[in-house]
């Protein structure tokens, strides 16, 4: 049987927040199905999974670890439906999203569309965001970094243009969605929705990785498509990724690596890493500079996001057309 819209999830061990995010991709009102890619959690998702009764939602699951891109590739593998849209289990989504995106890429032409995305806290309270760029500024800029926000929880692209380009690699940690979207730029430009209807939540979690794949892949994607990335932005991401783990010197080393290729202004990044109180706290996501045109056109999301902070939200699968999905304890 086939559906229009197959949404992708892949998790491992954050059943919390699985919860809210399968919530918002069942408040979907197209014809979908869920496919949560389990990657050998060893916490309670299988049994919260197991116990979930909406017949759209079906499960896969990894006996031993594989890494985020070739769990996603299970699910595209397991997909049915005539598009394929990605969803990490710590974001959430707008429940006209894949609606919107449906339509402008129809009115478009396109084979794929992404959108705008906000950034929230662990418990969804808005931080900041901004538009994102329009196509033709994306694609001009994607040989050089990353340019379509919140990852692959953002993106939604045919079946057939999946099978065309190519699974993740899965050889990539920190990457493979940006070497995805290089090579879909390579078969047309994507559709886009201007309205933000992704919430990226920063959490401790987003901390808890290695930073050095963020400055060595981007070395291996330009050698692999003769692009030339921005070194100064994969360094600042490096650095970032340090702050909220609360490693102080190597967040400043990173920074001083972006000041030696020319961002002077990192300068001033290093010295806060080195002193400022909230490194390493849950407030340092509060350090993000926002203007206050980027902070206004977030709160274009707060309709929807205040009802996913309520615990009855963020303890079960919210109920969308075709069935229903219930679960106690809190979200993510």
């Amino acid at each position: 049987m086939s559906v229009e819209v197959s949404v992708v999830i892949p998790t491992r061990g954050r059943v919390d927040l699985l919860r809210c995010a399968v919530g918002t991709a069942l408040s979907q009102g197209v014809d979908m199905e869920v496919v949560v890619v389990d990657d050998a959690s060893a916490d309670g998702t299988a049994a919260w999974l197991a116990n979930q009764k909406d017949s759209r939602l079906r499960v896969v699951r990894h006996t031993t670890r594989r890494g985020v891109s070739a769990t996603r590739n299970s699910g595209i593998r397991a997909a049915r439906g005539t598009w394929v849209a990605f969803l990490d289990d710590d974001d959430a989504w707008a429940p006209d999203k894949l609606e919107s995106q449906l339509s402008a890429a129809r009115a478009a032409g396109c084979r794929w569309v992404y959108t705008g995305d906000v950034h929230v806290d662990e418990r969804l309270r808005l931080l900041g965001g901004g538009p994102p760029l329009s196509p033709a500024d994306a694609l001009a800029m994607l040989s050089s970094q990353n340019t379509l926000p919140s990852g692959a929880s953002n993106v939604m692209v045919r079946a057939d243009l999946l099978a065309a380009v190519g699974d993740f690699d899965a050889s990539l940690r920190r990457t493979e969605d940006w070497d995805m979207w290089i090579r879909l730029a390579r078969t047309g430009p994507p559709a886009w929705v201007c309205r933000p209807q992704v919430a990226y939540r920063h959490h401790r979690g987003n901390a808890n990785t290695d930073p050095a794949p963020m400055v060595s892949e981007p070395t291996l994607l330009a050698h692999r498509y003769g692009i030339t990335v921005d070194r100064a932005a994969m360094m600042r991401r490096a650095a970032w990724t340090c702050l909220q783990d609360g490693r102080r010197g190597k967040a400043a080393g990173y920074y001083l690596r972006a000041v030696a290729r020319g961002d002077i202004r990192s300068l001033g990044r290093a010295a806060v890493a080195m002193t400022h109180p909230a490194v390493g706290t849950r407030e340092v996501y509060r350090l993000v500079e926002w203007t206050d045109q980027a902070r206004d056109w977030a709160r274009g999301a707060e309709s929807w996001l205040a009802p996913l902070r309520q615990p009855q939200r963020q303890g079960g699968a919210s109920p969308g057309r075709g069935g229903s999905a219930q679960s106690s304890g809190r979200g993510r």
